[in-house]
């Protein structure tokens, strides 16, 4: 059975010695070490034009991720063309055109069988009817009775189940473990505060003592931090009705919290923040120039891969000792199944396996997250690698100290992702706008898009 994976070419055409999936550049001796070479050597071709020739027998899946994702995605795929004989998976990673690529697809009723969605934006293309409701397939095509309590609550949108979480994780900070043990310096931990984690950055830049490494990237641009330093605070980044439920002031706060350190040095300049696309491999971190990225728990394989030393996981910096973490469980991705479908119940039995599989769930691991089936949990972390394992255990052990999963993002958060939280930051960080600008701006800018 031809499986394809689909690049925007195959190769790079001055260097020959890479190869390009969607638009993430892998190298060569490590694509070829990852096995992932295996996954596309039954390639036939490129799958350019792919929706004039899909028969069928194909369906058609879209996701964005890391050469390790795909490596695992893929062998999935082959477990679920095995047990349906006649069905062929076409796959295509994304990069850092993923959203725009998949707005084009969905605008153009082009879109694939199945997307994979974040939390930052699930909810935003189920309120746009993107997404066929699963409602219909639940506990018929699509077992549930396994599901972690709770989690399908983390796919619905407006009382329909719009899309399938396919595991959980949480906000987490990401650190190299020699780095500190070189440095002299205790890591941070559950009751390290905000100032604590800046006084800690500003020594941990100076002992590192290396031009161009910082303690740490400017997370003044990052939603998903943002959010848990206002849950901190009691509030929150979306109320119920769509609307922010933070004023000027909580973003003022924010952004001069980081203006402050990286003015005294512990976390990396403007121009070197704006070289991160919001990817594990163009993180500060994955690019050599921190030692600590603000990320999510599952990320954590990814970072390590990129990493020689071993990375430790601890909870984010606090508002003060004992208070709110700002942490809760979330679906770490979400798969969707497109609205136009044309076989929508196969498109359901893929999902089903991909949640439910014992064997899916042990090629998965937890790269993309905890999974949400109880027995493929229990199944695959006795086979867990270290890495895996702590990031495992993360999820676990922050169960006294997480809080309810807040609101889903409204219409309208994808435009603020896109245009706003980043280019508000950047202006900051540039030294365009003081933090009190930002603030206002940022404001400003969600309160047109979200009530437009």
């Amino acid at each position: 059975m031809r499986r394809t994976i689909a690049p925007a070419r195959m190769r790079s055409g001055n260097n020959p010695s890479r190869f390009k999936i969607g638009h993430d550049m892998i190298n060569r001796r490590a694509f070829l070490n990852s096995g992932l070479a295996c996954a596309l050597a039954a390639t036939t071709m490129p799958l350019l034009g792919r929706a004039a020739r899909a028969s069928g027998s194909d369906m058609r899946l879209f996701w964005f991720g890391s050469p390790g994702r795909a490596e695992r995605t893929l062998a999935v795929a082959k477990l679920f063309e095995a047990a349906n004989p006649g069905t062929t998976v076409l796959g295509e990673v994304g990069g850092n055109d993923y959203w725009s690529k998949l707005t084009t697809m969905l605008a153009g009723g082009n879109a694939p069988d199945i997307f994979q969605l974040e939390p930052g934006r699930f909810a935003d293309y189920a309120g746009r009817g993107a997404m066929l409701p699963l409602d219909d397939y639940l506990g018929k095509t699509i077992r549930t009775d396994r599901l972690l309590p709770g989690a399908l609550e983390l796919g619905t949108v407006k009382g329909k189940v719009a899309g399938m979480p396919l595991s959980n994780n949480a906000f987490a900070l990401l650190y190299d473990t020699v780095a500190f043990q070189q440095a002299g310096l205790t890591p941070p931990g559950r009751d390290t505060t905000w100032d604590d984690f800046a006084r800690l950055c500003t020594d941990m830049t100076k002992a590192i003592g290396k031009k161009g490494v910082w303690a740490v990237g400017n997370a003044a641009r990052y939603s998903y931090a943002f959010e848990a330093f206002l849950l901190q605070r009691g509030k929150k980044l979306y109320r119920e009705d769509g609307q922010i439920g933070f004023d000027a002031k909580d973003a003022t706060d924010w952004y001069g919290y980081w203006e402050s350190l990286a003015k005294k040095g512990g976390c990396v300049p403007a121009d070197v923040q704006a070289q991160d696309k919001i990817q594990i491999d163009s993180n500060p971190m994955s690019r050599g120039n921190a030692v600590m990225a603000i990320a999510f728990s599952n990320m954590l394989v990814g970072y390590q891969a990129l990493q020689k030393n071993p990375v430790g996981i601890t909870t984010l910096p606090v508002a003060e000792k004992g208070g709110a973490s700002g942490l809760f469980y979330r679906a770490g991705l979400h798969f969707g199944i497109a609205k136009n479908s044309p076989d929508p119940e196969r498109a359901a039995r893929f999902l089903d396996f991909f949640v439910n599989d014992l064997a899916a769930g042990q090629i998965l691991g937890v790269e993309r997250g905890v999974p949400i089936n109880l027995d493929v949990r229990a199944a695959i972390a006795p086979a867990l690698d270290e890495t895996q394992k702590r990031s495992f255990d993360y999820v676990e052990g922050i169960a006294d100290v997480v809080g309810p999963f807040p609101a889903q993002v409204p219409v309208g958060a994808s435009e603020l992702e896109d245009r706003v939280y980043r280019t508000v930051a950047d202006r900051m960080a540039f030294g365009q706008i003081t933090p009190t600008e930002a603030g206002e701006e940022l404001v400003s800018q969600a309160n047109a898009i979200l009530k437009g």
